[in-house]
């Protein structure tokens, strides 16, 4: 289903929109800063204070403060009620492990940015229901913290491009031979226009065997030696965190294609411009990698 259109001021709480211009009025959010941190700092043994262990961005907590306001309208009132309760009754949502909705919020002058979470809290208030007032208490808790770009960014390469070349004879002067260092020249590049690790969906359409992804940056790779692909059918590798899988086209699980070396969890894209890169045999040059991402954010 796609999003919906937010203004400025409101938010999208699983495809409802609350907020400015809408019967559900907003009084207060928390939880939009620095997300919790959990740390494992340990105590110095017989000295003053304590070793500072690594930091680790807990769950995110978002908390909204609102109440629906339709004058002298209870029934409507709690029809807004049943209508937020039901989206994060979907049982696909909340019986399946790792799934989530998005929290959506565009603020004033911002652009749109999101998160992923469940809809852990949704308590309403009745005292004043009669006279069309009903307080809501909502939190969201985002287990992936980080902030995302509203819109995915798509990025499709070749394979032909870095194993073609060579001449075709006769060949005549003058020879040149282009560097290809724009985006223009090599179709790898991808931009991360916000300012922490994105996390993109990597899926690899054949035919083709033996396939090798590479962040030429980092040098971190993705190998998966033993996979084979015919016309049309695809692997997708999946590095977003919470997620991590390997799925074929037949919604099978692939992990086993991936070489113990290949740290999938670390396979980010990090903020700014950067190249990637694959090989494979593929014999009739046809065979795509298709990179899928959101820009994304430290703070929203």
């Amino acid at each position: 289903m796609p999003d919906i259109t937010l203004f400025e001021g409101q938010v999208d709480l699983g495809g409802v929109a609350i907020g400015k211009g809408t019967v559900v009025n907003i009084l207060d959010i928390t939880g939009l800063g620095r997300p919790p941190v959990r740390d494992n700092d340990v105590d110095r043994p017989s000295m003053d204070g304590a070793w500072a262990g690594p930091d680790y961005w807990a769950a995110r907590q978002i908390q909204i403060d609102a109440a629906i306001k339709i004058p002298g309208d209870g029934p409507a009132c709690e029809a807004m009620l049943a209508t937020l309760q039901a989206a994060a009754a979907d049982t696909a949502l909340r019986l399946t492990g790792g799934s989530s909705m998005p929290l959506r919020i565009l603020r004033p002058g911002g652009i749109t940015k999101r998160v992923n979470g469940r809809l852990r809290r949704l308590d309403a208030e009745y005292g004043q229901v009669k006279h069309g007032y009903m307080p809501l208490d909502i939190e969201v808790i985002a287990h992936d913290p980080t902030w995302y770009a509203d819109t995915e960014q798509v990025v499709e390469v070749p394979l032909g491009w870095l194993s073609g070349g060579g001449f075709t004879a006769p060949v005549q002067a003058p020879i040149v031979v282009t560097s290809g260092a724009t985006a223009a020249d090599r179709p790898g590049w991808v931009t991360n226009a916000g300012d922490s690790d994105a996390w993109p969906v990597i899926r690899i359409t054949g035919p083709c065997s033996n396939v090798t992804i590479t962040h030429a940056d980092s040098g971190r790779q993705i190998k998966l030696p033993g996979l084979v692909l015919t016309a049309g059918q695809w692997v997708e590798i999946d590095t977003r965190p919470g997620v991590v899988t390997v799925t074929r086209d037949n919604g099978g699980n692939a992990a086993a294609y991936v070489s113990p070396a290949s740290r999938i969890d670390q396979f980010s894209l990090p903020p700014g411009q950067s190249e990637m890169r694959w090989t494979a045999v593929d014999p009739t040059n046809t065979a795509r990698m298709r990179l899928t991402w959101r820009d994304a954010y430290i703070a929203l």
